[in-house]
């Protein structure tokens, strides 16, 4: 009988803030690297998401499981920016 991986082994591998090149995760993440962070609407059109599943990514996935720190601000025109703090 082959043993079973244990989650808390997977679970800090995920908190380490690693995501599979190429994938969404990993495309949100870079583009929450930038300088100026990412738009809402850059991270929808890059994940083809609506935005509640944008934000609950960001909260759930990046936030929580991921261990990483999301700062979200306004720009001087009203739009909301998300950012990684680092």
């Amino acid at each position: 009988m082959k043993a079973k991986a244990s989650k808390k082994a997977s679970k800090t591998a995920k908190k380490a803030g690693a995501a599979r090149d190429g994938s969404k995760a990993a495309k949100i993440i870079d583009l929450l690297k930038r300088p100026n962070g990412a738009t809402l609407a850059e991270i929808m059109k890059a994940t083809n998401w609506q935005a509640h599943s944008v934000r609950g990514f960001i909260s759930g996935s990046l936030g929580k499981k991921m261990g990483l720190t999301v700062v979200s601000a306004k720009r001087e025109n009203g739009e909301r920016v998300y950012s990684i703090s680092r």
